[in-house]
């Protein structure tokens, strides 16, 4: 229930932070001034006895948003990918909150696998393991399937999770609103749009049938992808609150000394990270959307493996296209091209000037592009952009609110494994292909053959529409008809003679 009563759970938030000994180590991380610091102690420490206490064995960072909830834990999740932020010290620190934290019983869980599969899980499994991972709304066993030698990942759902995931949704739709009602200017990023973009994919991971179909449809995908791989799925193991998919076996992205020594190679698994995003992204327009390491291994041929398909994110064609114009004409320096794809798209209010939009997107680019290699960083860029769009009236696009927070998770991963890589490089030759393959000439002409077979399943109406014309004019013969019912039926004609050419067109596609 959404009300003033959240303010306590706001109230207890910054309080756990003080008495956690959070809150010193954020401000440290962010490099805040002495006025925030001092403000930050005057409001937190009269309420610190309201905290949450935490497990004083963890770091307090950790400490705290572990005290406070799974919704806390995501923003956890994102920040352990950006040691370029929040410093390697704390990013190291948090990405214990990606599959280290701490386990409810295996007997729950066995329960709970019991409940959803309808079978006692001694029936279904030779072995059932404790926890190998545990993360903030699920853990996952390894298991070894029954009279077979196949061994499988279960993943399933943490008790009462979905109450507890509501109470934070909640008190950040309160915070949401009081942050309009507080600041005017802050309604064009649409807090309350973005954290009900928020809640429906935190709540779609509540249910683990739709988490299967998601990894099913990402398999399918991927299938033919060099150097990625997609677990199976398991179906007939898996239900709303428990999904079954076969084991990946690899090392952990997130350990480089172990990849080091595994032999893999750092810099080309940080430019694949990248690459594959993009292409799953732009060619797909369907993408893993919560690419830390924690979700990531690596095969012991150099594969790259994702599991936990909880978050995916989901872009049309047009979308898409928009997105790597963009990214292109940054690429290319080109301006003006993107300043004109931001008003074609009517992300920009047609009133705004274009050249002074362009010139406003040069003063992001260039400082960018002069920067060192390892310094460049689309963190940056779309931070800078983000100042930029706001002074001409740009509101907050929450259809691309996941696809920008994943290409900073995917950045900081990629910067994680090689700190001096150049994601403009990288990521070129994935953007020019879309290019050419989306806006180039031959694109246009699959868009013209997919037109004309939405104009095809009309042709067998052609008659009727045509004998329906004929039997208007000749009901009323007096009125003066608008067009002629031959050009009407002329105009017919045309379209029957592209129903043919819309079935030859398709079919070079």
């Amino acid at each position: 229930m959404r009300g003033p009563h959240n303010i306590w759970r706001l109230v207890r938030t910054g309080a756990t932070l003080e008495r956690t000994g959070a809150m010193g180590v954020v401000l440290d991380a962010m490099d805040a001034p002495a006025s925030l610091r001092i403000a930050a102690r005057i409001l937190g420490w009269p309420f610190k006895w309201l905290g949450l206490k935490g497990d004083p064995s963890m770091p307090p960072a950790t400490r705290a948003l572990t005290a406070l909830g799974p919704a806390y834990i995501k923003f956890g999740q994102v920040l352990s990918t950006r040691p370029d932020l929040v410093g390697e010290d704390l990013a190291w620190q948090l990405r214990v909150l990606q599959d280290k934290l701490p386990p409810f019983s295996t007997e729950i869980a066995k329960q709970s696998v019991a409940e959803e599969l309808g079978t006692p899980v001694d029936a279904l499994f030779d072995e059932f393991s404790p926890p190998v991972a545990a993360a903030s709304i699920a853990q996952v066993h390894k298991a070894k399937l029954a009279g077979t030698d196949d061994q499988v990942a279960i993943k399933v759902l943490r008790p009462k999770v979905e109450r507890a995931l509501q109470k934070d949704i909640d008190a950040f739709y309160f915070a949401a609103s009081m942050i309009e009602l507080l600041s005017p200017s802050s309604r064009r990023l649409r807090p309350h749009d973005v954290i009900e973009h928020f809640e429906r994919l935190v709540l779609s991971e509540l249910d683990l049938r739709l988490e299967s179909a998601s990894a099913s449809e990402f398999a399918a995908n991927t299938a033919d992808d060099s150097a990625f791989q997609v677990p199976k799925v398991r179906w007939q193991l898996s239900g709303r609150r428990v999904m079954t998919l076969d084991w990946a076996e690899g090392t952990p992205l997130g350990d480089n000394a172990a990849l080091d020594a595994a032999g893999h190679d750092r810099v080309r698994l940080g430019e694949k990270v990248l690459q594959v995003f993009l292409s799953h992204a732009l060619r797909d327009g369907f993408f893993h959307a919560d690419m830390h390491q924690g979700n990531l291994k690596v095969a012991a041929n150099g594969d790259l493996i994702a599991y936990d398909f909880g978050i995916m994110g989901d872009i049309d064609e047009y979308t898409r296209r928009v997105y790597a114009e963009i990214l292109y004409g940054f690429i290319k320096r080109d301006y003006r091209r993107v300043a004109e794809v931001h008003f074609e798209a009517g992300y920009v209010p047609a009133d705004r000037d274009v050249e002074e939009f362009a010139r406003a997107l040069r003063a992001v680019g260039e400082p960018i592009f002069g920067m060192d290699a390892s310094n460049i960083s689309m963190g940056n860029l779309l931070s800078y952009l983000f100042e930029v769009t706001e002074r001409f009236g740009m509101e907050t696009r929450t259809e691309l609110i996941l696809l920008q927070r994943t290409m900073v998770v995917v950045e900081g991963v990629a910067r994680s494994l090689d700190q001096h890589i150049n994601i403009w490089q990288v990521a070129r030759p994935i953007v020019e292909d879309y290019i050419k393959q989306s806006i180039g000439p031959r694109a246009l002409l699959r868009d013209l053959g997919r037109t004309l077979q939405v104009v095809a399943r009309f042709g067998p109406q052609l008659p009727q529409l045509a004998e329906a014309a004929l039997v208007r004019q000749a009901q009323d013969p007096v009125s003066k008809p608008t067009s002629s019912p031959w050009r009407n039926i002329g105009f017919m004609a045309l379209g029957a003679a592209l129903v043919g050419v819309g079935a030859a067109v398709a079919s070079l596609f």
